[in-house]
């Protein structure tokens, strides 16, 4: 890929875009654009259709969670152009409860990588044709991806033999976590180990 960045092919894509673009950004050869939520579809349309872009392929469209802010949730949408050797990334902000639109309908595609976004973030998208779960259970609780989703989840899933059928329980940890009274991760500790009292000293 060319990782040379075009600085007059990134003028051109910002210029055809106009007041959609809210921010933009060189890194590694390839352009970010940040994006108001509400023109989304029309700044991927032009990407895709307009002969100076020609930005055909949808690599990947992911969530990025900063739970600090007002609008949490990033969705990044990565796009390849074949024809012009670049990349660009776009990207906008949303919350949890503000959808943003499906873009199946110009890159179909993006159905199941929505579909995961949803699944990992709950990053809700209007118009996408089947908005459910990809990867976790049914009936999973949460979004494993947040930020604040906890690291032991919610439910644990096990098999039951006595009632040849798998469960769901609540998570119960069968021994309190470990207690390290090293000074750091490359430090040992400041007493002898059990052992070491044969060592050469």
């Amino acid at each position: 890929m060319n990782t040379e960045f075009n600085t007059e092919f990134a003028a051109g894509a910002i210029a055809k875009l106009g007041p959609a673009v809210v921010g933009s950004a060189a890194a590694f050869g390839e352009l970010t654009l940040t994006v108001a939520r509400d023109k989304i579809i029309d700044v991927l349309t032009t990407l895709r259709d307009d002969p100076a872009c020609q930005f055909e392929c949808l690599i990947d469209i992911c969530g990025v969670d900063y739970p600090e802010r007002t609008e949490r949730f990033e969705v990044v949408y990565h796009l390849l152009s074949l024809r012009k050797n670049q990349r660009i990334r776009v990207k906008l902000t949303t919350d949890e409860d503000t959808p943003v639109s499906s873009v199946i309908e110009i890159f179909p595609a993006a159905n199941w990588f929505e579909r995961e976004a949803y699944d990992m973030y709950g990053i809700l998208f209007s118009n996408h044709p089947d908005l459910r779960r990809l990867l976790t259970d049914y009936g999973f609780q949460g979004y494993p991806l947040r930020k604040d989703f906890p690291l032991t989840g919610y439910v644990e899933v096990r098999y039951d033999d006595e009632q040849k059928r798998v469960v769901y329980e609540p998570v119960k940890l069968n021994q309190e976590f470990r207690s390290f009274d090293f000074e750091s991760p490359w430090e040992g500790t400041t007493y002898v180990l059990p052992g070491d009292e044969k060592a050469k000293q």
